[in-house]
């Protein structure tokens, strides 16, 4: 039997997945390590801008946003995607991981199937056509870095743009804030480059599972509080195609990530919705360098990615 979970805010989606795996997840032993599992789980966030834990242990905003640009950078460089996860260096081959999403959903000169899925949307509102695909049939002939999505389908009904996404497999502590953060993006990126509102975005996962050597870290989020639903949403994109701000906030970060920390002064970085993302990744490469966070976080155009700025000054080089 299925069990469908559902919540307005990540923090309190998560706590329920928590909850259930503690309560009733079955005891497996998979090739990471022993865990408790349940399968065929539909979880629904019904405002995806609420993307995020406004918690103080599970607020991977920067890790989160990191992933999210190697995403649409179209990259498999491991280097890349390390600097924000180093746990990927251990998936990677020859310096590349085979299964990344970016080159599958953005492929070369514009020809990836997010475009695509835009293009469609556009033609025919209506249309049940507007799937992603990212597990495909040699991803079963490896062992490693093999992709846990397996689509993304994007609905537009009513004026409104929901996604579908469903995981073959989902690490409840690691991977889920990280999918639910980029898949929510994907899903505002497209509402936006075809003119619609954000409908609610569903995650169906095959085998929803939590390793025990989370468990301690799972078990001190539960029971820290989190910031009310009124905090927890970001602010929306602005309206219209989005494309053009997307590279500049990837040029950004290009900047960011390559200059060394001791060199970069993060200035030049936008104002605005994008521009904040931007310096919400300078304040992690400055985060050794705390007495330039405050001009950081004043010059943010919205507050809401204040507690994100402030937080790396005691971060003490913490990845996330």
């Amino acid at each position: 039997m299925s069990t469908t979970l559902e919540a307005d805010t990540f923090d309190d989606l998560l706590h329920s997945v928590f909850d259930r795996l503690i309560a009733d997840g079955q005891r497996i032993v998979p090739t990471r390590g022993p865990a408790l599992e349940e399968t065929a789980v539909l979880l629904r966030l019904t405002d995806p801008l609420a993307r995020l834990s406004r918690s103080a242990r599970r607020s991977t905003v920067v890790s989160a946003l990191g992933e999210l640009c190697w995403y649409l950078h179209g990259s498999d460089d491991v280097a890349h995607v390390a600097y924000y996860v180093p746990q990927y260096r251990r998936e990677a081959i020859d310096g590349q991981l085979l299964g990344a999403y970016g080159p599958r959903l953005f492929g070369s000169g514009g020809s990836g199937q997010l475009n695509r899925v835009i293009e469609i949307l556009k033609r025919r509102p209506d249309s049940r056509q507007a799937v992603v695909q990212l597990f495909d049939a040699d991803d079963l002939s490896r062992a490693k870095d093999v992709p846990c999505t397996c689509t993304l389908q994007f609905l537009l009904r009513e004026g409104r743009l929901e996604l579908i996404v469903h995981m073959r497999s989902n690490d409840a502590f690691l991977g889920l804030p990280h999918d639910l953060f980029a898949f929510t993006m994907f899903q505002e990126l497209v509402a936006r480059s075809v003119g619609a509102k954000l409908g609610a975005y569903s995650h169906f996962v095959g085998s929803l599972h939590l390793y025990d050597e989370h468990r301690a870290a799972v078990d001190a989020y539960r029971d820290e509080g989190w910031f009310a639903q009124s905090t927890a949403a970001m602010p929306p994109m602005p309206a219209g195609d989005p494309w053009a701000a997307v590279e500049v906030l990837l040029d950004a970060e290009q900047r960011i990530r390559l200059t060394p920390a001791e060199e970069y002064e993060a200035e030049g970085l936008a104002d605005g919705y994008w521009g904040d993302l931007a310096k919400v990744l300078a304040a992690f490469r400055l985060r050794r360098r705390p007495e330039r966070l405050p001009a950081i976080a004043a010059s943010l155009a919205n507050q809401f990615y204040g507690i994100y700025v402030t937080d790396r000054i005691h971060a003490g080089g913490a990845a996330l």
